[in-house]
């Protein structure tokens, strides 16, 4: 039976995930305080913004830099990520002239000192934004948790020998629910053809799983230094061709370069909750009402 080995949230979007024994589900169906907080180049609106390379979120896609920092939080309760103050380290950074250092910020309070402080270390002015209502996730329509099994970790992780493991990995990719007792690609199972959902079961919720996740090239980066690996898509690719499983087929997988299951929340099923050891089971496809995704 597949459960639930690990819930991660990212408070702060693009930066470094916390890790929660029990979540709730809050507003669209994210883990709550997931990616409440991003930051954006300054004057940019968030919602206007593209998440790639080429749009104003300071992210991994598009600032390298933003891997050097670090970060931990002090969050609003057990079973809500929302992050009430964020511990920020930066390392020393020639090409802006700072230097290494630590500082706290109480959130909302201190937002503005927070984005001079990274706006020194990268060089130009940052916006911190806030959206407690849903989160600013990458997909604006699958806002529930992403899902992907420990086995696929550890069997992508040993398709690179500049990867450590599994747990490296995890944070490659930056999932929010991690299933174990399960084998490699098994998320695949949670995810059909355009215009159908799997729904499945997980914890007291019921959720909808709609796409396979696609990659860009952040989980080429090592998520400390930001050192990329050289020929990681084409390898990634390749790779994951020769061991799709059968269960994989979909019109929705119409590339390889795609792990990770996106999903939906239906309404009634906000404010429920997952926790690390619940089972997840899969109840089967049905039609995906165009008013969810």
């Amino acid at each position: 039976m597949a459960r639930i080995a690990e819930l991660v949230a990212y408070p702060l979007k693009s930066n470094d995930g916390v890790a929660l024994d029990r979540a709730e589900l809050g507003a669209a169906g994210a883990l709550r305080g997931d990616r409440t907080y991003a930051l954006v180049e300054a004057g940019v609106d968030p919602h206007e913004a593209s998440v790639g390379g080429s749009g104003g979120y300071v992210n991994g896609k598009r600032e390298p830099a933003v891997h050097g920092l670090r970060a931990s939080y002090e969050l609003a309760g057990p079973t809500d990520a929302t992050p009430t103050a964020v511990t920020l380290s930066r390392p020393a950074r020639p090409e802006t002239g700072t230097a290494a250092g630590e500082r706290i910020f109480a959130l909302p309070d201190d937002g503005d000192a927070l984005e001079a402080w990274v706006g020194d270390y990268l060089g130009y002015a940052v916006d911190l934004v806030c959206e407690p209502d849903g989160g600013l996730p990458d997909d604006r329509t699958a806002r529930g948790p992403t899902v992907v099994s420990r086995a696929t970790l550890e069997t992508v992780a040993g398709w690179f020998d500049a990867v450590a493991d599994a747990t490296e990995m995890r944070r490659r990719l930056r999932p929010s629910v991690v299933i174990d007792d399960c084998p490699a690609f098994w998320e695949d199972r949670l995810f059909a053809d355009r215009g159908e959902a799997v729904r499945f079961a997980a914890g007291d919720a019921e959720l909808l799983g709609v796409n396979p996740c696609q990659r860009c090239v952040v989980p080429s980066r090592n998520p400390d230094t930001g050192e990329a690996i050289e020929g990681f898509r084409e390898r990634f690719v390749r790779k994951r061709r020769e061991t799709l499983p059968d269960w994989t087929e979909s019109d929705r997988f119409d590339h390889d370069f795609r792990l990770m299951v996106n999903t939906v929340v239906p309404e009634e099923w906000w404010g429920s909750s997952l926790a690390v050891g619940d089972e997840v089971t899969i109840a089967g496809v049905e039609p995906l009402d165009r008013e969810l995704y």
